[in-house]
């Protein structure tokens, strides 16, 4: 086994997870949807539209009376934030000075007018200043769980993306209610380790839904040694599992040849879940599982090297 890598932690706001912009005050230059998009913001210079410069971001008019802005954002899973990137990528002359967070829990699917009249608001990050085009980072010390943060603007301008980090935390009702992947981010799963992750992040094994490219899946670098790839996952909660997916959907020459998966039971033993097993490119792979004991942890060896698009581990919490 290889070290393990410095692992990101999810983006839960963004729209691959399912995050959307539900409200905004303004988006005159700069739609809003542009906060949770996926990937770096881009930016071509004299590209002119109908609304002046074209940016992608959100970016509000030039303020002629007193107020703020404001932009409220749904998470794709609800979760415990840890930290919050406002990147003011390419807004240089037309950034905000100075930025805050609010956070709230609220159940169901609320309106955008309830949400901003009804919702009880939290701030997990204070009027602080940022700079212009710049990943502008903020530590969040809440252990609370949030389903919505609202990015305000003191007092107009641009905003590239907003990265809200943390780790999912389900609402504990919909846990017994059916069967559940014990592996989605959704439900409270994270990568704890991994040993390469080259070209694009871990933690999209655990998103929902198809992977519609090769980005939005995990992929390593192409090993030149006898070794292999391997990522560690954390359950959901102690459960068992009997049904695994293992997708390589959209890798068609950069598949791994084969892969095992091993659990972790409560004394820390590992267990085998799965053989090494060939695989096949751009295939949704289903396995049923003999094994009944409870696990914690689940490792995905892939043999030697490659990409993976979703990883699903079907079953039951026993605690």
């Amino acid at each position: 086994m290889t070290a393990s890598l410095p692992l990101p932690l999810p983006d839960l706001a963004v729209r691959t997870l399912g995050g959307a912009v539900v409200w905004a005050n303004d988006e005159t230059f700069a739609e809003k949807e542009n906060l949770v998009k996926p990937g770096k913001a881009s930016y071509e210079s004299a590209t002119f539209g109908h609304k002046g410069q074209i940016y992608d971001g959100w970016e509000t008019r030039r303020r002629r009376e007193s107020g703020y802005d404001e932009a409220i954002v749904r998470l794709g899973a609800a979760g415990v934030v840890d930290a919050v990137i406002v990147d003011t990528a390419w807004f240089t002359g037309n950034y905000p000075p100075e930025i805050s967070i609010e956070a709230t829990s609220i159940d169901g699917f609320p309106s955008a007018t309830e949400l901003y009249s009804g919702a009880e608001w939290e701030t997990i990050v204070p009027k602080s200043a940022v700079n212009g085009d710049s990943e502008n980072r903020f530590e969040v010390s809440s252990d609370e769980r949030w389903t919505h943060v609202k990015l305000s603007i003191y007092p107009d301008g641009g905003v590239a993306r907003l990265r809200v980090l943390g780790r999912g935390r389900p609402d504990p009702r919909f846990l017994g209610a059916g069967p559940l992947d014990l592996a989605a981010l959704e439900n409270g799963a994270y990568v704890t380790a991994c040993s390469n992750m080259f070209y694009s992040s871990p933690n999209n094994l655990l998103f929902p839904g198809p992977p519609r490219s090769m980005g939005e899946g995990w992929e390593t670098s192409r090993r030149r040694n006898d070794a292999n790839d391997w990522v560690q996952v954390a359950l959901a909660g102690t459960g068992t599992i009997a049904l695994a997916e293992l997708d390589t959907s959209c890798f068609l020459g950069n598949a791994p040849g084969a892969a095992s998966l091993h659990g972790r039971l409560d004394d820390g033993e590992w267990v085998e879940l799965l053989p090494r097993t060939r695989l096949q490119p751009d295939t949704r792979h289903r396995f049923v599982l003999d094994r009944s004991e409870p696990v914690s942890e689940v490792r995905m060896d892939i043999y030697p090297d490659g990409g993976m698009a979703r990883l699903r581990l079907f079953g039951d919490l026993t605690k």
